[in-house]
């Protein structure tokens, strides 16, 4: 299914990802956009609307998925004008990841004549299990997108927005995030019942007989 990082896993990752410029873009996007590898690696600077803070999903894992808007948040669109002003001489049909085999493209001066931005970047798979290694952490890449949707359950979006956002189409997923939903509603209800009344008190409440009859019949 996926893991969600708490936040003080994500803070350790982005601190991880920190010396390398590359990874610091793609992990931020990951988890402020629920975007899946692929579609990050594949986007081309004319899909990224800075004016509008929107990107214009391309060709998809799923239909519902293919040209969906994403609104860029903060740290999503700081993340990608940070990137943007590394690559100033880019065009719009150019790639935003280019393939850059040893050409050092996270560091400040990369050798420019080894980057291809008519192709999209392979892998960031080395940088990511270095900073996976320094933040102490073993997840996945696609955990990042598990992350923002599980962020987005709690926030009490709905359904629609879910599904608009992430692409899904699987009833099941929906359910699962719907679970996360009410398990969130239902600390941030347990958490001030706890101020008012205590727990001695909760726990006698649900000591009575007829709130043990209740829940029998259920």
């Amino acid at each position: 299914m996926g893991k969600a990082l708490t936040h003080e896993e994500e803070k350790q990752l982005l601190a991880a990802c920190g010396s390398n410029a590359l990874l610091k873009a793609v992990v931020t996007l990951a988890l402020n956009t629920a975007l899946r590898k692929n579609e990050i690696r594949t986007l081309h600077w004319n899909q990224i609307d800075f004016e509008k803070r929107m990107v214009t999903l391309g060709r998809a894992k799923t239909q519902a998925g293919t040209g969906r808007l994403i609104p860029l948040n903060q740290p999503a669109f700081e993340a990608l004008a940070k990137w943007a002003g590394r690559l100033v001489e880019s065009r719009p049909e150019d790639y935003v990841l280019p393939a850059c085999e040893a050409a050092g493209i996270e560091r400040k001066n990369p050798d420019k004549e080894r980057i291809d931005p008519s192709r999209p970047i392979t892998s960031w798979r080395s940088a990511w299990r270095a900073a996976l290694k320094r933040a102490g952490l073993r997840v996945r890449f696609h955990d990042l997108r598990h992350t923002c949707i599980t962020k987005l359950a709690e926030s009490q979006a709905s359904e629609q927005t879910l599904m608009a956002i992430s692409g899904h189409v699987s009833r099941r997923m929906i359910e699962h995030y719907s679970h996360i939903r009410m398990e969130a509603k239902r600390a941030a209800l347990d958490a001030i019942a706890k101020h008012v009344s205590g727990a001695d008190g909760a726990q006698n409440w649900a000591q009575s007989p007829n709130v043990r009859k209740t829940a029998a019949a259920n």
